[in-house]
């Protein structure tokens, strides 16, 4: 390749223009709209193979005494967050945008997860309101035509990124939209074997009012939840727990949320 055709490398920038929750996905899904603009505007781009590195710029916003005493467990006391509040990688997604000249939008689909071993879910839970300050940092292949029709291929360099503010309304509506009034704990195997157990022993037909035998005894009270039903069922492969925020256990039969839990987790203990 000539100096002057590396000259002639598309000029691409890249914007986020909006966010919208996929209703009906697989696993919690945000779907960003993403334009593409390439300064030559009179070129073909045949096909853009699009990767994105998602980060969460934490320092860029503020947080307010409910919002730090709920994100303790992930950057201590807020005198410590001058050491401890840093950007954090919540992804990796990709696409690829269609042939184009000028400019073109694609969905980039970004799957989220609600596993709260992973920073990213404790972050977006900890926060009520407000927006998150996210960067995009893209590399990937271009596909283009030359000017006397020849097909060359380019690398994005790694410097094109893109800024968007998150609504945090957005990600508390999908996770609610896909697990309402629940939260899910991932326990290790031997961990949730010893917890099964401590519910078949003590006959207590829910998960929530597992919970809350267990809350009851560690506060002092000594009084554990009647027991209304005898376990059912056996949890082979079980992983996580579901418990249902909506049920009261003192006043409603329960219904056993042994659910199998897949765990969608990224590099970097990025979440979904």
């Amino acid at each position: 390749m000539t100096v002057q055709e590396v000259l002639r490398m598309p000029d691409l920038s890249f914007a986020v223009d909006s966010v919208d929750m996929v209703p009906f996905a697989v696993a919690p899904t945000l779907s960003f709209k993403l334009r593409v603009t390439n300064a030559l505007v009179s070129e073909l781009i045949h096909t853009i193979v699009l990767r994105a590195q998602i980060q969460i710029e934490a320092t860029r916003r503020r947080y307010d005494g409910q919002d730090q005493e709920r994100l303790l467990d992930l950057f201590g006391e807020p005198q410590r967050y001058p050491q401890t509040l840093r950007s954090m990688l919540w992804t990796f997604a990709s696409t690829t945008v269609r042939p184009f000249s000028g400019n073109s939008t694609t969905d980039l689909a970004v799957h989220c997860t609600y596993d709260f071993n992973v920073a990213s879910a404790k972050y977006f839970y900890a926060l009520e309101s407000g927006e998150v300050t996210l960067a995009f940092l893209f590399s990937g292949t271009v596909f283009y035509e030359t000017e006397d029709g020849r097909m060359q291929v380019s690398q994005i360099p790694w410097e094109k990124e893109a800024g968007f503010q998150l609504p945090v309304r957005v990600w508390k509506e999908m996770m609610a939209h896909y697990y309402p009034n629940m939260a899910w704990l991932a326990l290790r195997t031997d961990v949730f074997d010893r917890l099964y157990r401590f519910k078949i022993q003590r006959a207590l037909p829910t998960w929530e009012q597992v919970i809350e035998t267990m809350l009851n005894r560690e506060d002092g009270d000594g009084g554990e939840t009647p027991n209304v039903a005898a376990s059912r069922g056996s949890p082979e492969g079980v992983t996580g727990t579901c418990i249902d925020q909506s049920i009261d256990p003192s006043t409603e039969p329960g219904t056993d949320h042994d659910l199998s839990h897949g765990n969608n987790k990224h590099n970097g203990k990025a979440g979904q």
